[in-house]
């Protein structure tokens, strides 16, 4: 799990807690364990918010861990073209490469430490898949891929795509250097600002924390708060629950985030790994089929009306072959 590394984390800017008497830590709503399954092409998936009520996500939608798998050559797989509408995708490689083309022009590669921002809006068609060298040699893939709900004003807006190196990362650490922030978007606590734009206020944070170590993070407390363990294992919240492995954590209310890495950890894993996300709940209706985050069953219809005529755009040309009709494959 490469991502972005420090050497040393006392170089960085830190975060410092509020006094304990001040702070008031978020109590943990509920752990849930994320089920396996298969997407695209039939890369494995865990499914990160199963089971969670979408009002204790909002502003967030749908969370894959893509892998981690080693693949054989010839095993890496991807997605086909498919259409988006309402929402953005938010896809954050730790191993591996990944392409990613749309309908609109956006596009690039993704490898260790990358995000890959789209804003559907509108709607577009993409694709995501392994380029053709990483195909035939095979290696290790695991990433994520995260769904940003779309308020109803912004719903429509004009598709846009944003290519985030992982140099371009804000990097912070904890106020005793024991714990690596890296930063995609949000403020944390003045200290860094992440680089990735977003319509609905969020924060998206990827914590690795030495053994032992303890992360008290400032959170606005009008945002929701939810921890999600790549790797490793131990505490969140004030009553100090378990966390492992593949497993979501949701916070109640209250201005400060708590996560503890166990003193011992397993050798494949040395330490934790925690994606942390909040954002500003948009609290409107939710229609949710498929590739579409509308607010009614009848934008749903819609968009897939619309996807059928061509309306949502056209594959673009590939080697003068002219464009494809996907709505036909």
């Amino acid at each position: 799990m490469p991502a972005v590394t420090v050497d040393d984390l006392l170089t960085l800017p830190r975060v410092t807690p509020a006094p304990r008497d001040v702070a008031r830590a978020r109590s943990v709503r509920s752990v849930t364990t994320a089920p396996r399954g298969f997407e695209g092409e039939g890369f494995p998936v865990r499914r990160a918010f199963a089971g969670v009520d979408l009002a204790d996500l909002d502003p967030f939608i749908h969370l894959d861990q893509m892998g981690e798998v080693e693949y054989a050559p010839g095993e890496p797989k991807g997605t086909p073209w498919h259409p988006h509408r309402g929402f953005e995708t938010v896809t954050y490689m730790l191993d591996g490469r990944l392409d990613h083309q749309d309908s609109h022009g956006g596009g690039g590669t993704i490898t260790d430490g990358d995000t890959q921002w789209m804003t559907a809006g509108a709607g577009l068609l993409h694709i995501e898949a392994p380029p053709e060298e990483v195909v035939m040699k095979g290696g290790l893939f695991h990433g994520f891929q995260l769904w940003v709900n779309l308020p109803k004003a912004q719903k429509w807006s004009e598709p846009r795509y944003q290519d985030l190196r992982g140099s371009d990362v804000a990097l912070a650490t904890s106020h005793d250097g024991g714990a690596l922030l890296r930063v995609i978007a949000g403020d944390v606590a003045g200290v860094v600002q992440g680089p990735g734009s977003t319509y609905t206020p969020i924060t998206l944070i990827h914590a690795t924390l030495e053994p032992g170590a303890e992360l008290r993070l400032p959170w606005r407390p009008d945002f929701n708060a939810l921890a999600y363990t790549l790797a490793g294992h131990g505490t969140v919240g004030r009553e100090r629950r378990a966390l492992r492995m593949g497993q979501l954590a949701v916070f109640g209310s209250g201005d400060e985030v708590v996560v503890t890495a166990a003193d011992s950890q397993e050798s494949r894993s040395p330490k934790l790994d925690v994606l942390l996300l909040g954002g500003q709940p948009i609290r409107e209706q939710v229609a949710w089929y498929g590739p579409f985050v509308m607010n009614t069953k009848a934008e749903v219809v819609q968009a897939f009306e619309d996807f059928q005529a061509g309306r949502l755009g056209r594959i673009p040309a590939l080697h003068d072959h002219g464009n494809v009709d996907v709505t036909r494959s």
